[in-house]
Parts: structure tokens; C-alpha cells; sequence
């Protein structure tokens, strides 16, 4: 019998550089930016047929129902969720999901928005890993480098032929550096990729950073448990240092060994390598939704749900969402986090969330707002319920579009079917639930002095959220 392989998947961060799709709220690896499916759930979909564990996924408190409903999607159900307070890195985070699985486990460390288009290649980089790692190495997965990139680090091996030891990481190079190392062939891109036991990794994070295992440690030991999701103490994890897995370990072990692996991979940083990896015409474009190109050559056009036409555009990204529209140089695309960070520092909602908002129960969609008026197309699950709540400043009109809604109001439950419609009061204890085995679909008319989401008052949740 083969070594049983425990997933954990670092789902963290915010993808800022891929904005205006990916958002605080709603980040990269919950979005299907590629095709079908969310980059998480593609990621969960590469260990299908490895003889593994329930995955252990590692994501921010903000996005947890997101991992959890892209979890139940995905038929893994089982998975542990570990809700990291504040972001720390990936040393910390890693110590935290071997500290979760035991130390037995042989964890599989991958990242939640890479692009490994040749599974089967993938497949056997990880066999061959395996091997190393139950010989107590830490293995890191070096990328056969296909270009003098200057956006990733790079490993230094032995030899570039087979799992091989570690000469030296090296940070992101300038582009002449670059040349010099694809030239010389010994160097892979660093994938961000490992495997090992937990003990061995936890054993070399005591030998060299003692004192961030010993918050990580106080962290899981008063850590907290509720439905899926382990939640670490907040205060001993905050007291821990922030640090990457490459300077806190990797770097210092006589133990780190790297492992090629040709799979057609990508770290989707930017729109510049969503337009690098897809699919282009024979202008070298690559355009998703309703595009009319003329003279656009080389070009990322993403029409979102509006037409958009390009005349004697070359080199351009154009990325279109409800309720904003990126126009960049595809040279310049890794720029456009300054533009989330004044977004950010004016404290505009476009940096947080889209016009449509998810949350546990299902979704809405802002479609029209006045100084005293709100309008929301609102989508709730089957089987699901929105909080026992009440609002100061708004009254409420409820339009069902299809499906059935269970609404109370103050002590009276009734439905409301397609087409009919009910009043929900400024101050009425009320709730909304959808019964049924379809979505429910509703509109939302809101009206009153003020209509901001935290003029909510809960007194029960399901989702924990009181």
C-alpha cells in the first residue's frame, strides 16, 4: 500500500492584480477565470485518483463560506477549514495544517491558484516526491522553466535531471539575470509546491524559527472548532511572526531537496499569464463574452455581460465587470494593484466586492441605487436561510420571480409564490428562507434614510454570523 498524501491548499490572499474581477471579498481562487470552474475547485480536481486524505484548506475568515460551499461542490464535504485570523505567510500557515493533521501525515502543500495543465505529469512529480519525502526530506516542486521569467524565484539544483539537492533560492530576477539562468541550465522556477511529513517540516521549524512554531503551537492549542472550520486563537496567531516558508526553512535545511516537474504550470498572477496560458486567435488575441474586434492584435478582452468593441488595439487589456472596467498595457498589468490600493485608501467599495455580492445563503446583485432607494436581484439556495434580523432605517418590498420564499414577519410565517409579493416594515423582527428544491429568486425594493449593509440587526444565524 502506497503513503496516503494529506492536501492542504493555501487559499489566502486577494489577487489584487487581477482586479477589477478579483476583489477583497471575492478573490482569485473563487473565480472561474479559466474556464468552467473556480481555480480552487481545479486544484481540488488534480488529487482526484491519489490515494489522499480529506484536504485540509487554508483561507481567510472573510472568505470562509466561499472554501466551505466550493468544498461541498467539490464532494469533500469532510474537508477541515482553517480560518487564519490575520495573514502570516506560508510558514505559519503551513505549521498550522501539519500541526492540524498530525504528525504522520504526509501533506501535499499546494496553492490555490496555480495552473497545472498536464495532470498525468503532475501525477508523477508527486509520486516521485513521495518517495523523497517518506526519506524525511522536504521536497520542493522545481518548474522546468520555459522562459527567462522574471516573476518568479528560482531554485538552484544539484542536477536538473531527477529529485536532486538544493544549491540555492534565489528571489525574482531583472531580465538579464533571468537569461543567464535559463541559459545555464541548472535553475527551475520556484513553484511555491512542497511535500514532506508534518514532523519533519514542524522538526526543522523548531531547529530554526522556535519561537514562530511556539505561537503557531499556542494558536492550535486554543484554537476553536465550529461546523467545518478551526479557528486558531487570534492573539497568540497574531503575536507570530510573518514569514515565507522559503526564509524560514528552506533556505536553512540540510534536508531540502527539489523535484522537476514539466506540467505546463503557471502562477496566475496577472492578466499578462491569464493571456499567456489561454487559447488565442490568429491575431493573438484572446477574448471572453460578446467582443467585435477590428485590427486588435495581441489583446485580453474580457466583455463581462456588456458588448465591447476594439478598433486598432494592439497589446491591450481590456477587463469589463458590472460596476467597473479595467484599460491597461498588457506590459504594465502588474501596475494594477496601485490602482486596488487607491481604491482601497478612498475607501471605494469597487476594491472590496463586485456589484454582486456572495454570502452563505446564496447572492445579490445591486442593480440600481438612489440617495433614498435600493434595488437587488437576491438569490437564496435551496434549503437555505437568511438570518432572524431587523432594520433601523429601511422598509423592505419583496417580489418573488420564481421559486417559493417562507417569510416571517414579526409572529406571522407564510409563502409567497412566483409573482406575489410582501412588505417587510422599518423596525419588524423578520426572515426570509427558501423551502423549496430550486433557487429562489427574488427582487428587493429597499427605501429609507439609510440603506448600508450594516444597518442589520441579527438575533439568529445559522451561519454563526450573530
Amino acid at each position: 500500500m502506497g503513503t496516503k498524501i494529506t492536501p492542504v491548499i493555501m487559499a489566502g490572499g486577494t489577487g489584487s492584480r487581477l482586479w477589477p474581477a478579483s476583489r477583497q471579498l471575492m478573490p482569485k481562487q473563487f473565480l472561474s477565470l479559466l474556464g468552467e470552474h473556480s481555480m480552487l475547485a481545479e486544484t481540488l480536481s488534480r488529487i482526484e485518483g491519489m490515494d489522499s486524505t480529506d484536504p485540509i484548506i487554508i483561507c481567510n475568515e472573510e472568505h470562509r463560506f466561499l472554501a466551505a460551499e466550493t468544498m461541498r461542490q467539490c464532494g469533500n464535504e469532510n474537508a477541515r477549514i482553517i480560518l487564519e485570523p490575520v495573514g502570516r505567510n506560508t510558514a505559519p500557515a503551513i505549521a498550522l495544517a501539519a500541526l492540524t493533521a498530525g504528525p504522520d501525515a504526509m501533506l501535499l502543500v499546494l496553492a490555490a491558484d496555480h495552473v497545472i495543465a498536464d495532470h498525468e505529469a503532475f501525477r508523477h512529480a508527486v509520486a516521485a516526491a513521495t518517495e523523497n519525502a517518506t526519506r524525511n526530506s522536504l521536497v520542493a516542486f522545481g518548474v522546468v522553466p520555459r522562459s527567462a521569467h522574471t516573476g518568479y524565484g528560482y531554485i538552484k539544483a544539484e542536477s536538473i535531471h531527477g529529485p536532486s539537492a538544493i544549491k540555492q533560492f534565489v528571489e525574482k530576477p531583472d531580465k538579464e539575470t533571468a537569461e543567464q539562468y535559463l541559459a545555464s541550465g541548472e535553475y527551475f522556477w520556484n513553484s511555491g509546491m512542497f511535500m514532506f511529513r508534518a514532523e519533519t517540516y514542524l522538526q526543522e521549524l523548531e531547529r530554526y524559527r522556535p519561537e514562530l512554531l511556539k505561537s503557531c503551537h499556542a494558536a492550535m492549542e486554543g484554537a476553536s472548532n465550529d461546523m467545518c472550520f478551526i479557528r486558531p486563537e487570534p492573539n497568540h496567531f497574531r503575536a507570530c511572526a510573518e514569514d515565507s516558508i522559503d526564509y524560514a526553512v528552506m533556505e536553512h535545511t540540510d534536508k531540502a531537496v527539489v523535484v522537476p516537474m514539466d506540467a505546463r504550470w503557471s502562477d496566475v498572477g496577472c492578466w499578462a499569464s491569464i493571456w499567456d496560458i489561454s487559447p488565442k486567435d490568429d491575431q493573438d488575441n484572446v477574448f471572453r463574452g460578446d467582443v467585435i474586434a477590428h485590427d486588435a492584435k495581441g489583446c485580453y478582452i474580457d466583455a463581462g455581460q456588456k458588448l465591447v468593441a476594439a478598433v486598432g488595439l494592439d497589446n491591450i487589456v481590456i477587463v469589463q465587470t458590472k460596476d467597473a472596467l479595467l484599460v491597461a498595457n498588457r506590459d504594465r498589468v502588474q501596475d494594477i494593484k496601485s490602482v486596488v490600493n487607491r481604491l482601497k485608501k478612498e475607501d471605494r467599495s469597487e476594491y472590496l466586492h463586485d456589484r454582486e455580492v456572495y454570502r452563505p445563503w446564496g447572492k445579490y446583485d445591486s442593480i440600481d441605487f438612489g440617495s433614498r432607494d435600493q434595488v437587488k436581484r437576491i438569490t437564496v439556495n435551496p434549503g437555505a436561510k437568511l438570518s432572524v434580523q431587523m432594520h433601523h432605517h429601511r422598509a423592505e418590498h419583496w417580489i418573488v420571480v420564481s421559486g417559493t420564499a417562507k417569510v416571517t414577519v414579526g409572529e406571522k410565517t407564510f409563502l409567497v409564490s412566483e409573482n406575489e409579493s410582501t412588505f417587510i416594515p422599518i423596525g419588524v423582527v423578520h426572515a426570509l428562507e427558501n423551502p423549496g428544491r430550486i433557487p429562489l429568486e427574488m427582487i428587493e425594493v429597499q427605501t429609507g434614510s439609510y440603506l448600508g449593509e450594516d444597518d442589520i440587526v441579527r438575533f439568529e444565524d445559522k451561519y454563526g454570523r450573530v
